[in-house]
């Protein structure tokens, strides 16, 4: 019997992981793979996902294994300029996302998390005190784990939400999408290179190691998942598309994927929760996929330490599924909108696309909302009638007067209230930071979400136990 089982050992699984055996809950995932590979699909990590990272000490070593991207290319011509996002972290990472899943393993097992390899889900059971998870261990033999509360973190395929017996509703958006990992010659000036035309549809972003990320589908030739690729399939389009290969050679991965686009109804039933790609599935466009699916596990982590250790209720993990799923939604209604766009074959609805972009991108309103909603910046959570503007909202990282930066004071895994000194009582186990300049004291959540903001005390006592902020000072840190 365990606190949580999490299943799923991908990024998503991992950072939940980590974030309850810091709060000194007792965790464990299990994982089909029995070893790591270091050969994924993602591969990009936008702002907000990096911010979330610094919340954990662990962003710097993932922003030095990657390679920093100024701008994000959508399709043709036309481009999304980054550097104006309001964070430390004003870019697109390119790196690979074994890089991200390494940093995360580590975190989980250094806070006590335990992994188990080769553990091949079979099937769920729960009732209302417990969970019950039948797998087979690495040998063949049949096993039993029991939890308080299970997340299925398992991917497209989830064996968990298939025995929640939850429907995954959505379509197929393109099919035979070849994927590799290759070696250039000659590669493209620019760090990201993507365009389309009535020949083909290619991609290519540099890792920053020498190794570059190709993605291409010739429309006129759609094969099954399983059907094998060639390197020279994928440079055949890409000298169509772009009149080059750029000299590919030496892949050290060569996929064929379809690109779905699916969502879930429910997140939660019952004890079980759903996160990631068990819950929603979209395009590649804009790099959205495992930076999703990390930012659940952010949300959820908190919210179930809290009820473990007795300090909130139902209603606390009721708003998992509030705040996320719509968030999912937004990803696949953004992403599929971009690949489609990107796939457009006449040349003359190509021209129309890009101006009508280009166009749209230079209006302030919509370029910036485009560029905060693609970095995740400007995702905010619905606020309860009667509360601030900025409840809801992302915490910009303040400085504190003592020059402890608020991402830093979130990596203990506790709420933190940024005030003026002396204008709000701190509560207990709330971490604090004195601000002087602050016009307005802020709750900001674990998951750097602001959850009361004012001038006075008022409504921070009920926000406090509505949020289960009220953490005794032996609660464990995040490592």
């Amino acid at each position: 019997m365990t606190d949580v089982i999490v299943v799923g050992a991908g990024p998503t699984g991992l950072l939940l992981a980590g974030d309850l055996a810091a709060a000194g809950v007792r965790v464990t995932v299990l994982e089909r793979r029995t070893t790591e590979s270091n050969l994924t699909r993602a591969f990009a990590v936008h702002a907000r996902t990096l911010e979330q990272l610094d919340a954990r000490g662990l962003a710097d070593p993932v922003v030095a294994a990657g390679n920093a991207v100024a701008g994000l290319r959508l399709f043709g011509s036309v481009s999304v300029d980054l550097s104006s996002v309001p964070s430390r972290f004003p870019y697109l990472l390119v790196t690979p996302q074994y890089e991200v899943e390494q940093v995360l393993l580590e975190r989980a097992l250094d806070a006590g998390a335990a992994v188990l390899r080769g553990a091949h889900v079979q099937r769920v059971r729960q009732n209302a005190d417990r969970v019950e998870v039948t797998y087979r261990d690495p040998d063949g033999a049949t096993q039993v784990r029991q939890a308080r509360w299970l997340v299925g973190t398992d991917g497209h395929h989830s064996t968990v939400r298939r025995e929640l017996d939850l429907d995954f509703p959505g379509e197929s958006v393109v099919r035979s999408l070849m994927l590799a990992d290759v070696r250039m010659t000659d590669p493209p000036p620019d760090l990201l290179t993507v365009d389309g035309n009535a020949r083909g549809f290619c991609f290519a972003v540099p890792y920053g190691d020498g190794w570059y990320r190709v993605i291409a589908r010739d429309p006129d030739r759609e094969l099954p998942d399983d059907a094998p690729v060639t390197l020279e399939e994928i440079a055949d389009v890409a000298r169509r598309v772009f009149g080059t290969d750029w000299g590919m050679h030496d892949p050290r991965w060569l996929s064929r994927f379809h690109s779905d686009e699916r969502q879930v109804r429910q997140y939660r039933v019952g004890r079980a929760f759903l996160a990631g790609d068990a819950a929603h599935v979209h395009s590649p466009a804009g790099g959205q996929g495992m930076n999703t699916g990390l930012q659940d596990a952010a949300n959820l982590g908190w919210k179930l330490a809290a009820v473990v250790h007795g300090r909130a209720g139902d209603e606390l993990l009721a708003s998992y599924h509030d705040e996320r799923r719509p968030v999912g939604r937004m990803v696949l209604r953004m992403s599929g909108g971009l690949i489609r766009a990107a796939m457009l074959r006449s040349p003359v609805t190509r021209a129309i696309r890009n101006r009508v972009a280009r166009t749209a991108l230079a209006l302030p309103p919509i370029g910036d909302r485009i560029r905060l909603q693609l970095s995740g910046v400007g995702i905010a959570y619905p606020r309860p009638r009667g509360a601030h503007r900025l409840v809801g909202t992302r915490a910009p990282d303040i400085t504190a007067n003592d020059g402890t930066r608020l991402y830093e004071a979130l990596r203990r895994g506790r709420f933190v209230l940024a005030a003026p000194p002396g204008v709000v009582p701190a509560p207990p186990g709330v971490t604090t930071l004195d601000v002087d300049r602050a016009a307005t004291a802020v709750l900001v959540r674990p998951d750097g979400y602001i959850a009361w903001a004012g001038r006075t005390p008022d409504g921070l006592e009920a926000t406090l136990t509505r949020w289960g902020a009220a953490v005794p000072a032996t609660s464990g840190a995040h490592a």
